[in-house]
């Protein structure tokens, strides 16, 4: 697809991986339409659009409710004229233990990460179907193959919604123009930590080697140009897909351990609901600003062989058991 003529919908759009997408969007010619609950945010998202050389028009949207998300691709659609990528990135968490997080956070992560993409779904797909073509990019991360501890219900949404979008993907089988593409990153430097809800009374801190929004948005734009069913982002994606896939929990169980170390050590903070509610005052940006070196190529390297042997481990006990 020629980009310089692209018309792209951005949902999740005023911070994060949606700011960088629209942004790499913009860089390429794109129109763009772009929604979500914060007007600040998505008007400093919508300037940073034009100021790259595309065109873009913010809409706020509360993608929870799904007779808005309709009237929003329909107004999106008229707007642009036709729609040839919609990228659903709404997303939010919860830390803490299980039973230490009020049940109605859980539930609002379930809505935020799973009910707003089936939601946008279901308001482009009959526009798609119309068109026969466009492409549905579907933000989920790793965390849709590995189990988080300490954010039971961002798992349970995130294996949901992959679960969904294989679903969607094999009914759209013999409709070859029309794709449903799943993009799965690491940890992404983004204002996330930020927004979500804390119940750990720790302060939360991102790892090094953490993505670049940016990294991720290219991939999403790859999408535009050739689109496949799924994108992992970042180097131990893979390896921890395989990893799971070998020795289920394995993954799981130490990052247990390594957050109950972080919580009873971290900074003291104290607890908040950050934005599951209600949008974040003024533009968020981008990035966290708390992004540290990533580590050097010898370190990588080392990780992932040691990933790997220990994966190589457990398949040869599995197969001598």
């Amino acid at each position: 697809m020629e980009l310089s003529n692209i018309r792209v919908v951005i949902m999740g759009a005023s911070s994060g991986i949606g700011a960088a997408t629209a942004v790499a969007f913009a860089r390429e010619g794109a129109r763009l339409v772009l929604g979500a609950r914060g007007k600040e945010g998505l008007d400093d998202v919508a300037r940073r659009c034009r100021e790259a050389g595309g065109v873009a028009e913010a809409l706020v949207v509360d993608a929870i409710d799904a007779d808005a998300v309709a009237d929003f691709a329909r107004k999106a659609r008229a707007i642009l004229g036709r729609i040839d990528l919609w990228f659903s990135n709404v997303g939010a968490g919860a830390v803490g233990k299980y039973a230490e997080v009020p049940m109605s956070d859980h539930r609002r992560v379930i809505e935020t990460n799973l009910i707003t993409h089936m939601n946008d779904a279901h308001a482009v797909m009959p526009i798609f179907l119309e068109q026969d073509r466009g492409i549905w990019v579907n933000m989920i991360s790793v965390g849709g193959f590995v189990a988080s501890p300490y954010a039971a219900a961002y798992t349970a949404s995130k294996y949901g919604l992959r679960g969904f979008s294989e679903a969607l993907r094999a009914e759209l089988g013999k409709r070859p123009n029309i794709h449903v593409c799943d993009v799965y990153p690491t940890f992404v430097d983004t204002p996330g930590f930020r927004h979500g809800a804390n119940y750990t009374g720790a302060k939360l801190s991102y790892p090094p080697g953490v993505l670049a929004p940016e990294k991720v948005a290219d991939a999403v734009v790859a999408l535009a140009r050739h689109p496949r069913p799924t994108s992992a982002v970042g180097a131990p994606a893979l390896l921890f897909r395989l990893t799971n896939f070998a020795t289920p929990n394995l993954v799981a169980s130490g990052m247990n351990a390594f957050l109950d170390r972080w919580a009873r050590r971290a900074e003291r903070v104290p607890e908040t609901r950050g934005t599951l509610y209600a949008p974040s005052h003024g533009a968020s940006g981008i990035h966290s600003g708390q992004r540290r070196p990533e580590p050097s190529n010898k370190a990588m390297v080392a990780g992932a062989v040691a990933l790997a042997a220990l994966l190589g481990v457990q398949l040869l006990r599995k197969r001598s058991d």
